[in-house]
């Protein structure tokens, strides 16, 4: 049974599913879609054209859907979409998109969000993420599923982060990330690959080897990086893991931390 506290406002117009629930002082905007059995706690605001899935449990004081914090934003209706089962911890402030760009910003499934999380406009984050206390998104910035970012993690604008990668707390990303890479320093660099994170999501002992042979390729042989990518999409043939990081340096971006 949906539940809306005697204090929240809950625009007509909203669309709540089956078990909703919506704590006290939240306030949910005209154009909001909010699925089955997610629970808004108190003092949320949920706000533009924002649809969220189902199961998704966001704490107090976070502020959904809000207008985009760039100049060029002239009141368009873009959006936001998050997915099923997240959880987004306090004061966490996520953004809908911009005209410049796709127009929306997305959460997927699955993602642990912890305190104090910023999202800013056009943003596309994958399923499976954990962003620590304090990590904060310029805009334009696409994660890749399984990454992890440490508390205070700052990432710049059009910063791609690639899947099952990782930075330690105040971390400062001003370049792509590559998949499978863990990074720490301001600027970051490369410091080794998840190895570990890797082998807890049943990646085999024969493709953690191949990734740790790609980091060398990438950043311990001294190969240019139009070479290291020739090499590593060679083995992407026999080791399927490694088309990731393949692709990912294939395609265009602001370059790679190195």
């Amino acid at each position: 049974m949906m539940s809306v506290h005697s204090t929240a406002l809950v625009h007509p117009a909203a669309k709540l599913g089956k078990g909703v629930v919506i704590g006290p002082y939240s306030i949910v905007g005209e154009h909001v879609e909010i699925g089955d059995h997610t629970v808004i706690g108190p003092h949320v605001v949920v706000t533009g054209h924002t649809r969220i899935g189902c199961d998704n449990r966001i704490f107090q004081f976070c502020s959904i859907g809000e207008q985009p914090q760039d100049k060029k934003y002239a009141g368009e209706p873009t959006r936001l979409e998050i997915g099923d089962r997240n959880t987004i911890r306090e004061f966490c402030t996520f953004n809908c998109g911009t005209a410049q760009d796709a127009g929306v910003t997305r959460l997927g499934n699955d993602n642990w969000i912890m305190a104090y999380v910023h999202l800013a406009h056009d943003c596309q984050v994958g399923n499976q993420t954990i962003f620590a206390n304090n990590a904060q998104l310029a805009g334009h910035v696409h994660v890749g599923d399984w990454a992890i970012l440490g508390g205070f993690t700052v990432v710049h604008q059009f910063v791609r982060i690639g899947a099952h990668s990782i930075t330690a707390m105040g971390t400062i990303l001003l370049q792509d990330l590559p998949p499978f890479v863990m990074a720490a320093g301001n600027p970051a660099e490369p410091r080794s690959i998840n190895a570990e994170g890797l082998k807890r999501r049943g990646f085999s002992g024969e493709a953690v080897t191949a990734v740790k042979r790609a980091y060398k390729s990438l950043y311990k042989s001294g190969m240019k990086l139009d070479e290291a990518r020739a090499v590593i999409a060679a083995e992407s043939v026999a080791v399927p893991e490694l088309a990731l990081l393949s692709d990912f340096l294939a395609a265009p971006g602001r370059g790679i931390i190195r």
